[in-house]
């Protein structure tokens, strides 16, 4: 359900821009990095990862890298920290960096230990900063959209909570 409901407001805001590019100072490049974060935040992602050691279709979309996901799951209570405005899609991008450079780590360790060299071949050169506001914003605004079909808005204050409620 969430899919559909993000997918229908990004249709309604892509026809709008289509319609009014010439009033909507966007430029195309920042509207497709918008478009392209906010359909990572959809599909890929999204809050519900918080329940990635059940069958979630958000990490099922990860394929066999999906189990990356559960330790995330496994930290986060269901509708808990994971799920508030500006923390919980933070949490996820944390999450998913600190994996990589686990990963990157991992990489390293093992190449010294077989005697081999790695080396990054080409320039790492980051985006214009419009372009990764557009994402982040874009990102984000499928975050929120899932909190509100969730029932959970910003001027509602509740404690977050981490890990597992005990059983």
């Amino acid at each position: 359900m969430h899919e559909v409901i993000n997918l229908s407001v990004l249709g309604l805001a892509s026809a709008a821009y289509w319609i009014h590019q010439q009033a909507i100072p966007i430029p195309q490049p920042a509207a497709v990095a918008f478009v392209g974060g906010f359909l990572v935040g959809t599909f890929l992602i999204t809050p519900d990862l918080d329940l990635a050691e059940q069958r979630v279709r958000p990490k099922e979309r990860w394929g066999w890298l999906g189990f990356f996901w559960v330790p995330y799951g496994w930290l986060f209570a269901h509708r808990g920290l994971s799920h508030t405005w500006v923390v919980g899609p933070l949490t996820r991008l944390l999450y998913l960096g600190g994996v990589g450079l686990a990963l990157y780590g991992l990489a390293h360790v093992l190449a010294e230990y077989l005697g081999l060299r790695l080396e990054l071949q080409a320039q790492l050169k980051a985006p214009p900063q419009e372009i990764l506001w557009a994402l982040v914003l874009g990102y984000y605004a499928s975050q929120w959209l899932h909190l509100m079909a969730d029932g959970l808005w910003p001027d509602r204050p509740r404690l977050p909570r981490l890990g597992r409620p005990r059983r």
